[in-house]
Protein backbone atom coordinates (compact mmCIF):
# COMPACT_ATOMS: atom_id res chain seq x y z
CA UNK A 1 0.00 0.00 0.00
CA UNK A 2 1.48 3.48 -0.89
CA UNK A 3 -0.42 6.82 0.11
CA UNK A 4 0.70 10.13 0.10
CA UNK A 5 -0.51 13.35 1.21
CA UNK A 6 0.60 17.45 -0.03
CA UNK A 7 1.76 19.66 2.23
CA UNK A 8 0.00 23.33 2.57
CA UNK A 9 0.23 27.26 2.56
CA UNK A 10 -2.18 29.69 4.51
CA UNK A 11 -3.34 31.71 2.39
CA UNK A 12 -5.11 34.01 4.33
CA UNK A 13 -6.22 33.55 7.98
CA UNK A 14 -2.50 32.92 9.05
CA UNK A 15 -2.55 32.85 13.03
CA UNK A 16 -6.27 32.96 13.18
CA UNK A 17 -7.57 29.26 13.11
CA UNK A 18 -6.61 28.63 16.64
CA UNK A 19 -8.68 31.66 17.44
CA UNK A 20 -11.96 30.39 16.23
CA UNK A 21 -11.56 32.42 12.98
CA UNK A 22 -11.98 31.00 9.16
CA UNK A 23 -8.68 30.42 6.90
CA UNK A 24 -8.35 29.64 3.36
CA UNK A 25 -5.44 26.96 2.63
CA UNK A 26 -4.00 25.77 -0.11
CA UNK A 27 -2.55 22.08 -0.59
CA UNK A 28 0.82 22.17 -2.59
CA UNK A 29 2.58 20.35 -5.14
CA UNK A 30 5.51 18.45 -2.41
CA UNK A 31 4.24 15.27 -1.21
CA UNK A 32 5.33 12.68 1.79
CA UNK A 33 4.85 9.34 1.16
CA UNK A 34 4.41 5.94 3.20
CA UNK A 35 4.66 3.03 1.54
CA UNK A 36 4.35 -0.30 3.66
CA UNK A 37 2.65 -3.95 4.72
CA UNK A 38 1.35 -6.33 7.02
CA UNK A 39 4.49 -8.05 9.23
CA UNK A 40 3.62 -11.30 11.11
CA UNK A 41 4.17 -9.94 14.54
CA UNK A 42 2.77 -6.97 16.79
CA UNK A 43 5.76 -4.68 15.54
CA UNK A 44 5.13 -1.60 13.93
CA UNK A 45 8.46 -0.10 12.44
CA UNK A 46 8.77 2.75 10.66
CA UNK A 47 11.68 3.67 8.37
CA UNK A 48 12.50 7.33 7.15
CA UNK A 49 15.66 7.43 5.24
CA UNK A 50 15.29 10.91 4.69
CA UNK A 51 16.52 11.74 8.21
CA UNK A 52 18.23 8.62 8.42
CA UNK A 53 16.24 7.94 11.33
CA UNK A 54 13.72 4.47 12.17
CA UNK A 55 11.06 4.12 15.04
CA UNK A 56 9.58 1.25 16.12
CA UNK A 57 6.75 0.30 18.33
CA UNK A 58 4.44 -2.87 19.57
CA UNK A 59 1.28 -2.63 19.76
CA UNK A 60 0.74 -3.19 23.13
CA UNK A 61 -2.48 -1.06 24.02
CA UNK A 62 -2.94 1.88 25.44
CA UNK A 63 0.27 2.69 23.64
CA UNK A 64 2.57 4.69 26.10
CA UNK A 65 4.34 7.49 25.21
CA UNK A 66 8.00 7.65 25.18
CA UNK A 67 8.69 11.12 24.03
CA UNK A 68 7.22 14.68 23.12
CA UNK A 69 4.80 14.71 20.68
CA UNK A 70 4.91 10.72 20.14
CA UNK A 71 2.37 10.77 16.82
CA UNK A 72 2.57 7.98 15.58
CA UNK A 73 1.27 6.31 18.80
CA UNK A 74 -0.97 8.79 19.47
CA UNK A 75 -2.85 8.32 16.23
CA UNK A 76 -3.10 4.34 17.17
CA UNK A 77 -4.46 5.41 21.16
CA UNK A 78 -6.95 7.37 19.26
CA UNK A 79 -8.52 4.80 16.36
CA UNK A 80 -8.24 2.19 19.52
CA UNK A 81 -10.51 4.62 21.16
CA UNK A 82 -12.54 4.89 18.46
CA UNK A 83 -13.33 0.93 18.91
CA UNK A 84 -10.93 0.13 15.81
CA UNK A 85 -8.73 -2.75 16.63
CA UNK A 86 -4.98 -2.09 15.62
CA UNK A 87 -3.34 -5.28 16.01
CA UNK A 88 -0.99 -6.38 12.99
CA UNK A 89 2.56 -5.18 12.82
CA UNK A 90 3.30 -3.32 9.86
CA UNK A 91 6.65 -2.32 8.30
CA UNK A 92 6.63 1.13 6.69
CA UNK A 93 8.92 3.40 4.94
CA UNK A 94 8.38 7.17 4.71
CA UNK A 95 9.65 9.74 2.23
CA UNK A 96 8.58 13.20 1.05
CA UNK A 97 9.53 16.43 -0.40
CA UNK A 98 8.06 18.32 1.78
CA UNK A 99 10.77 20.87 3.64
CA UNK A 100 10.74 20.42 6.99
CA UNK A 101 10.28 22.90 10.03
CA UNK A 102 9.74 24.96 7.80
CA UNK A 103 5.80 26.09 8.41
CA UNK A 104 4.49 24.17 5.25
CA UNK A 105 3.02 21.29 7.41
CA UNK A 106 5.30 18.49 6.84
CA UNK A 107 4.50 17.00 10.59
CA UNK A 108 0.54 17.40 9.61
CA UNK A 109 1.04 15.70 6.66
CA UNK A 110 3.47 12.70 7.71
CA UNK A 111 0.15 11.70 10.33
CA UNK A 112 -2.65 12.50 7.48
CA UNK A 113 -0.09 9.68 5.74
CA UNK A 114 -0.41 7.35 8.67
CA UNK A 115 -4.19 7.83 9.67
CA UNK A 116 -4.94 7.60 5.38
CA UNK A 117 -2.94 4.57 5.39
CA UNK A 118 -4.35 2.94 8.53
CA UNK A 119 -8.10 3.86 6.95
CA UNK A 120 -6.72 1.76 3.80
CA UNK A 121 -5.32 -1.20 5.36
CA UNK A 122 -8.12 -1.89 8.17
CA UNK A 123 -10.61 -0.63 5.66
CA UNK A 124 -11.77 1.95 8.38
CA UNK A 125 -14.12 3.64 5.83
CA UNK A 126 -13.37 7.33 6.94
CA UNK A 127 -13.09 10.44 4.48
CA UNK A 128 -11.00 12.74 3.63
CA UNK A 129 -12.71 15.46 6.03
CA UNK A 130 -12.69 12.55 8.82
CA UNK A 131 -9.17 11.80 8.35
CA UNK A 132 -8.58 15.05 9.02
CA UNK A 133 -10.20 15.28 12.16
CA UNK A 134 -8.29 12.05 13.50
CA UNK A 135 -5.32 13.68 12.86
CA UNK A 136 -6.45 16.81 14.60
CA UNK A 137 -7.12 14.72 17.48
CA UNK A 138 -4.09 12.73 17.45
CA UNK A 139 -1.41 15.85 16.81
CA UNK A 140 -3.35 18.92 18.88
CA UNK A 141 -5.80 17.50 21.63
CA UNK A 142 -3.73 14.55 22.45
CA UNK A 143 -1.09 16.64 23.40
CA UNK A 144 -2.73 20.07 24.33
CA UNK A 145 -0.66 21.64 21.83
CA UNK A 146 -1.62 25.38 20.93
CA UNK A 147 -2.11 25.25 17.47
CA UNK A 148 -5.68 25.20 15.20
CA UNK A 149 -6.72 22.51 12.65
CA UNK A 150 -5.74 24.28 9.23
CA UNK A 151 -2.76 21.99 8.93
CA UNK A 152 -4.89 18.40 9.02
CA UNK A 153 -7.59 19.21 6.89
CA UNK A 154 -5.95 21.56 4.36
CA UNK A 155 -3.72 18.99 3.70
CA UNK A 156 -6.28 16.01 3.83
CA UNK A 157 -9.00 17.67 2.04
CA UNK A 158 -6.31 19.46 -0.84
CA UNK A 159 -6.85 22.00 -3.64
CA UNK A 160 -7.84 25.46 -1.41
CA UNK A 161 -10.40 25.34 1.09
CA UNK A 162 -11.71 27.76 3.26
CA UNK A 163 -12.07 26.55 6.68
CA UNK A 164 -14.73 27.79 9.49
CA UNK A 165 -14.74 26.15 12.66
CA UNK A 166 -18.14 27.87 14.38
CA UNK A 167 -20.44 26.71 15.32
CA UNK A 168 -19.27 23.96 13.40
CA UNK A 169 -16.45 22.79 11.43
CA UNK A 170 -17.16 23.35 7.64
CA UNK A 171 -15.31 23.72 4.33
CA UNK A 172 -15.74 24.65 1.39
CA UNK A 173 -13.76 23.51 -2.02
CA UNK A 174 -12.63 26.10 -4.49
CA UNK A 175 -12.02 25.26 -8.10
CA UNK A 176 -10.33 28.30 -9.33
CA UNK A 177 -7.19 27.25 -11.06
CA UNK A 178 -5.02 29.56 -9.73
CA UNK A 179 -0.98 30.32 -10.88
CA UNK A 180 2.48 29.03 -10.24
CA UNK A 181 3.54 29.70 -6.95
CA UNK A 182 7.16 29.96 -4.96
CA UNK A 183 7.99 28.28 -2.25
CA UNK A 184 11.01 29.83 -0.38
CA UNK A 185 12.46 28.08 2.86
CA UNK A 186 14.96 30.71 4.47
CA UNK A 187 16.61 27.87 5.55
CA UNK A 188 16.30 29.24 9.31
CA UNK A 189 14.32 26.80 11.78
CA UNK A 190 10.68 27.82 13.13
CA UNK A 191 9.69 28.91 16.45
CA UNK A 192 6.35 27.05 16.43
CA UNK A 193 5.39 27.22 20.11
CA UNK A 194 7.39 30.26 21.18
CA UNK A 195 4.87 32.54 18.25
CA UNK A 196 1.94 30.80 18.82
CA UNK A 197 1.85 30.82 22.44
CA UNK A 198 2.43 35.12 22.17
CA UNK A 199 -0.13 35.40 19.05
CA UNK A 200 -2.80 32.61 20.55
CA UNK A 201 -2.28 34.07 24.30
CA UNK A 202 -1.90 37.61 24.05
CA UNK A 203 -5.27 37.83 21.45
CA UNK A 204 -7.00 35.32 23.82
CA UNK A 205 -6.20 37.47 27.11
CA UNK A 206 -6.88 40.37 25.78
CA UNK A 207 -10.54 39.22 24.51
CA UNK A 208 -10.91 37.90 27.73
CA UNK A 209 -10.64 41.08 29.83
CA UNK A 210 -13.20 42.20 26.82
CA UNK A 211 -15.46 39.81 27.43
CA UNK A 212 -15.50 40.18 30.78
CA UNK A 213 -16.46 43.91 30.56
CA UNK A 214 -19.00 43.02 27.66
CA UNK A 215 -19.69 39.56 27.52
CA UNK A 216 -20.77 39.56 23.87
CA UNK A 217 -17.53 41.03 22.33
CA UNK A 218 -16.52 38.40 19.74
CA UNK A 219 -13.40 38.51 17.12
CA UNK A 220 -15.68 37.35 14.34
CA UNK A 221 -17.98 40.46 14.21
CA UNK A 222 -16.42 42.88 16.29
CA UNK A 223 -14.40 46.46 14.42
CA UNK A 224 -11.42 48.48 15.14
CA UNK A 225 -14.71 51.37 16.35
CA UNK A 226 -15.77 49.14 18.95
CA UNK A 227 -12.25 47.91 19.66
CA UNK A 228 -11.22 51.32 20.86
CA UNK A 229 -13.43 51.90 23.32
CA UNK A 230 -11.40 49.11 25.42
CA UNK A 231 -8.11 50.77 24.83
CA UNK A 232 -8.15 51.62 28.69
CA UNK A 233 -9.10 48.31 29.54
CA UNK A 234 -6.26 45.59 28.03
CA UNK A 235 -2.55 46.49 27.35
CA UNK A 236 -0.98 48.00 24.09
CA UNK A 237 0.38 44.66 23.09
CA UNK A 238 -3.26 43.26 23.50
CA UNK A 239 -4.75 46.21 21.50
CA UNK A 240 -2.16 45.79 18.83
CA UNK A 241 -2.99 41.73 18.39
CA UNK A 242 -6.74 42.47 18.50
CA UNK A 243 -6.54 45.04 16.09
CA UNK A 244 -4.23 42.79 13.51
CA UNK A 245 -6.68 39.99 13.49
CA UNK A 246 -9.81 41.95 13.12
CA UNK A 247 -7.86 43.84 9.94
CA UNK A 248 -6.73 39.93 8.81
CA UNK A 249 -10.61 38.85 9.12
CA UNK A 250 -11.90 41.58 6.95
CA UNK A 251 -8.65 40.36 4.11
CA UNK A 252 -9.87 36.96 4.16
CA UNK A 253 -13.75 37.93 3.19
CA UNK A 254 -12.53 39.96 0.69
CA UNK A 255 -10.41 37.15 -0.29
CA UNK A 256 -13.25 34.78 -0.39
CA UNK A 257 -15.87 36.89 -2.21
CA UNK A 258 -13.32 36.77 -5.15
CA UNK A 259 -13.29 32.99 -4.53
CA UNK A 260 -16.79 32.10 -4.62
CA UNK A 261 -17.56 35.05 -7.67
CA UNK A 262 -19.20 37.82 -5.81
CA UNK A 263 -16.51 39.85 -6.71
CA UNK A 264 -14.35 39.81 -9.87
CA UNK A 265 -11.14 37.73 -10.05
CA UNK A 266 -7.75 39.29 -10.28
CA UNK A 267 -4.42 38.32 -9.95
CA UNK A 268 -2.94 41.57 -9.06
CA UNK A 269 -5.85 41.94 -6.16
CA UNK A 270 -4.97 38.51 -5.14
CA UNK A 271 -1.62 39.68 -4.58
CA UNK A 272 -2.43 42.86 -2.83
CA UNK A 273 -4.65 41.04 -0.37
CA UNK A 274 -1.22 38.41 0.36
CA UNK A 275 0.59 41.64 0.55
CA UNK A 276 -1.50 43.18 2.88
CA UNK A 277 -1.49 40.09 5.11
CA UNK A 278 2.26 40.33 5.61
CA UNK A 279 2.19 43.90 6.88
CA UNK A 280 -0.07 42.77 9.95
CA UNK A 281 2.14 39.41 10.48
CA UNK A 282 5.79 41.28 9.98
CA UNK A 283 4.69 44.55 11.75
CA UNK A 284 1.96 43.89 14.35
CA UNK A 285 1.96 40.59 14.67
CA UNK A 286 6.02 40.19 14.61
CA UNK A 287 6.40 36.76 12.93
CA UNK A 288 8.71 37.23 10.44
CA UNK A 289 12.25 37.34 10.36
CA UNK A 290 14.93 40.26 8.16
CA UNK A 291 15.83 37.38 6.54
CA UNK A 292 12.02 36.55 4.72
CA UNK A 293 11.71 40.02 4.85
CA UNK A 294 14.75 39.98 2.36
CA UNK A 295 13.20 37.16 0.62
CA UNK A 296 9.53 38.57 -0.11
CA UNK A 297 11.04 41.67 -1.37
CA UNK A 298 12.78 40.01 -4.00
CA UNK A 299 10.62 38.47 -4.94
CA UNK A 300 7.62 41.45 -5.47
CA UNK A 301 11.07 43.28 -7.14
CA UNK A 302 10.98 39.97 -9.28
CA UNK A 303 7.63 40.70 -10.55
CA UNK A 304 5.42 38.67 -7.90
CA UNK A 305 2.09 40.14 -7.21
CA UNK A 306 2.16 39.61 -3.61
CA UNK A 307 3.91 37.10 -0.91
CA UNK A 308 3.84 36.63 2.92
CA UNK A 309 5.19 34.25 5.73
CA UNK A 310 4.17 30.83 5.50
CA UNK A 311 2.86 29.02 8.54
CA UNK A 312 3.91 29.95 13.18
CA UNK A 313 7.03 31.69 12.18
CA UNK A 314 10.31 33.19 13.97
CA UNK A 315 11.83 31.31 10.50
CA UNK A 316 10.83 29.04 8.00
CA UNK A 317 8.76 29.49 4.51
CA UNK A 318 7.50 32.48 2.37
CA UNK A 319 5.45 32.17 -0.44
CA UNK A 320 5.08 34.45 -3.46
CA UNK A 321 2.49 33.99 -6.14
CA UNK A 322 3.82 34.85 -9.30
CA UNK A 323 1.89 33.26 -12.31
CA UNK A 324 4.24 35.48 -14.46
CA UNK A 325 7.85 34.03 -14.94
CA UNK A 326 7.89 32.32 -11.70
CA UNK A 327 11.77 31.13 -12.27
CA UNK A 328 13.08 35.29 -12.07
CA UNK A 329 11.40 34.52 -8.74
CA UNK A 330 12.90 31.49 -7.96
CA UNK A 331 16.48 32.70 -8.62
CA UNK A 332 15.63 36.30 -6.76
CA UNK A 333 14.29 34.39 -3.77
CA UNK A 334 17.88 32.08 -3.79
CA UNK A 335 20.41 35.48 -4.17
CA UNK A 336 18.80 35.89 -0.58
CA UNK A 337 20.44 32.51 0.86
CA UNK A 338 16.69 30.82 0.34
CA UNK A 339 15.95 27.65 -1.37
CA UNK A 340 12.97 27.81 -3.51
CA UNK A 341 10.84 25.73 -5.74
CA UNK A 342 7.97 26.14 -7.92
CA UNK A 343 4.81 24.81 -6.76
CA UNK A 344 1.40 24.29 -7.80
CA UNK A 345 -2.14 23.43 -5.76
CA UNK A 346 -1.85 20.00 -5.57
CA UNK A 347 -5.13 16.80 -4.36
CA UNK A 348 -5.55 15.97 -1.29
CA UNK A 349 -4.53 12.57 0.76
CA UNK A 350 -4.34 9.67 -1.96
CA UNK A 351 -3.27 6.08 -2.42
CA UNK A 352 -0.61 6.28 -5.10
CA UNK A 353 -0.34 3.29 -7.61
CA UNK A 354 3.49 3.33 -7.63
CA UNK A 355 5.85 5.60 -5.30
CA UNK A 356 6.78 8.89 -5.93
CA UNK A 357 10.01 8.68 -4.31
CA UNK A 358 12.97 6.32 -5.19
Amino acid sequence: MIVSTPGRICLFGEHQDYLGLPVIAAAISKRIQIKGQFRADQEVYFSLPDVDKSESFLLEFPLKYSKERDYFKSVCNVLQRKGHVIDRGLELEVRGNIPINSGTSSSSALLVSWVKFLNEMYGLGYSQKEIGEITYEAEVLEFAEPGGMMDQYSTAVGNVIYLASRPAISIQTYARDLGTFVLGDSMEPKDTLGILSRGKYGTLGGVGKIQKINPAFDLSTTNLVELNTFTSDITEDEWILIAANIDDRDILLEAKAMFEGETEWSDARLGALLNRHQDNLRDHKRISTAKIDRMIQASLDAGAFGAKINGSGGGGCMFAYAPKDPEKVVEAIEKEGGKAYIIRVDEGTKTERESLFY
